[in-house]
């Protein structure tokens, strides 16, 4: 697993498809949006049944992971006020986590399929995002 950080600001953290680890891991710290974590459990285990709990929990931006399925994809990564930090050249079975900052993304292969998921809702692009 890499963090990805500039001047103490955790930007993105990057889970590749061999740093698994088994029972339950979560990869992102308590105070962010969008928690992320990981279960590797063998046959037999059993996950008890549960429903969640109403809390307020008021989100300020929008946090996502992605998770790439087949093919391939560039992270581009950037720090808040839009520098570009670094690319991170993700393949099937790897999963970025964008904290902070700024990010684009480019499909290396065709048919090349990511899962997104983000705290939201999502309201609209002129109101949640800003182009770099």
């Amino acid at each position: 697993m890499a963090k990805i950080e500039k001047d103490g600001v955790l930007y993105a953290i990057v889970h590749r498809k061999d740093d698994w680890e088994q029972g339950l891991n979560f990869y992102t710290p308590d105070d962010t949006f969008i928690q992320v974590g990981t279960f590797w459990y063998q046959k037999g285990k059993q996950c008890a049944p549960h429903r969640h709990l109403h809390n307020d929990r008021p989100n300020k931006y929008t946090q996502e992971c992605n998770i790439v399925m087949t093919g391939s994809m560039m992270a581009k990564i950037y720090d808040n006020d839009g520098a570009w930090i670094c690319d991170e050249l993700l393949t099937a079975g790897d999963m970025i986590v964008v904290l902070n900052g700024g990010h684009g993304y480019t499909m290396l292969e065709y048919n090349t399929r990511v899962i997104e998921c983000k705290n939201g809702p999502f309201i609209s692009v002129e109101k949640d995002k800003v182009p770099i």
